[in-house]
């Protein structure tokens, strides 16, 4: 079934009303919104809607990334750059390894398919984390680090896929060829990321209407993703780095105080409804998804997924230790836990070529992961900051 006007509409209606609902209860709007999906699934609602990649990946993700983005500062982001990077580079790549040892010998599955899960399932999710500490009322550098290092991981992600991708569909890439891809992709990303943000910067400067502001970016958000894509690029990187870039240097006069406030609110608004489509969509798929057959991998891959992250932290962040970088173990445990997986590893598992092998597993697992993920790792997080008295 195609989505309708009347279908987004009845959508945004039931978001509204969970998130009231969950206000009150005081759990994640985040959980509540994958309760209604699973419900509104087991109901007459019309609910086989189909969850595709160009859904997921293309229109509703580069405005999740962009703008959370926005609101990251440089000068707080610089001074815990170094940090943020190696949790998202190496990071990425122990958590990935570990769930792709896991896959293997555990799951019994073949090389190829465990390569891409693990990679793509490595990607840790922004939008829950920053709903939850928006709620919670987190600032300061918690939330700077654990915000900015789940957008640079989707970016370090996104880039290790594409790499897994084209070695489970060749099968013949080598190291050189792996280094030169990922140079071009990464730098091509910032690029095109800045590129973007500077014509819009400059178009901006040229007006003081706050709705053709709130336009520009929209076009940044959207254009640097999608010309990215269109190159064979990194999309996620390049709204990442629009996102810094419209976020910081607007305060330099390219947009005006009464542009700013409003495309602050636009972006929350925006933020909102994608966040609702997103995580109710999850829901709808995850209730008509057969987990019956794949009990194991997706023991295993739960399993993986919280000792990949257990490694990609812990052991990184004691890296920092004895330098005035260093992260508390309560932040350190915030980290690990605030690893929540979402949209952008589903995005990746449906934009997996029909000629894969064991594709649809692979999408199955990664459903059943982010959903766990969510409910786990989500209703149990506000609690956590609240032992470790990070919030009243």
């Amino acid at each position: 079934m195609k989505i309708s006007i009347e279908y987004i509409e009845t959508l945004l209606l039931i978001a509204a009303i969970v998130a009231m609902t969950a206000r009150r209860l005081r759990i994640p709007y985040t959980v509540g919104l994958i309760i209604a999906g699973i419900v509104l699934a087991v109901t007459p609602f019309p609910s086989d809607i189909e969850v595709t990649k160009d859904l997921i990946f293309t229109i509703l993700l580069p405005p999740l990334i962009y703008e959370a983005a926005i609101y990251i500062k440089w000068q707080e982001l610089r001074r815990d750059l170094l940090v943020i990077l190696t949790l998202a580079t190496f990071g990425v790549l122990l958590s990935a390894a570990v769930t792709v040892a896991g896959m293997h010998y555990l799951a019994k599955w073949d090389w190829q398919s465990a390569i891409l899960f693990g990679v793509l399932i490595a990607a840790t999710d922004p939008v829950s984390v920053i709903a939850t500490f928006k709620e919670a009322g987190v600032h300061g550098r918690l939330r700077l680090l654990v915000e900015a290092e789940s957008l640079f991981n989707d970016s370090a992600a996104a880039v290790a896929f594409s790499i897994a991708l084209a070695f489970a569909m060749d099968g013949s890439i080598t190291v050189s060829g792996t280094l030169q891809t990922l140079v071009i992709t990464i730098a091509g990303g910032l690029l095109c990321g800045a590129l973007v943000a500077g014509g819009v910067l400059l178009l901006a400067g040229r007006t003081d209407d706050h709705l053709i502001e709130i336009t520009l970016t929209t076009v940044a958000a959207y254009g640097s993703f999608l010309l990215a894509e269109h190159l064979h690029l990194s999309g996620v990187l390049a709204s990442l780095v629009a996102g810094l870039l419209t976020g910081n240097i607007g305060s330099l006069g390219s947009i005006t105080d009464k542009g700013r406030d409003a495309v602050i609110s636009f972006w929350e608004f925006i933020a909102f409804v994608v966040n609702s489509l997103i995580f109710m969509l999850i829901g709808i798929r995850a209730a008509y998804q057969d987990f019956s057959n794949l009990l194991l991998p997706i023991t295993v891959a739960i399993a993986m997924m919280f000792a990949g992250r257990a490694l990609a932290i812990y052991p990184l962040s004691a890296l920092f230790s004895r330098s005035t970088l260093q992260i508390s173990l309560n932040h350190q445990h915030i980290l690990f836990w605030g690893g929540l997986r979402g949209a952008l590893a589903l995005a990746l598992a449906l934009g997996l070529p029909p000629e894969i092998a064991h594709r649809e597993a692979i999408t199955a697992v990664a459903f059943a992961v982010v959903a766990c993920s969510i409910f786990i790792q989500g209703l149990t997080m506000i609690p956590l900051l609240r032992k470790l008295k990070e919030i009243p």
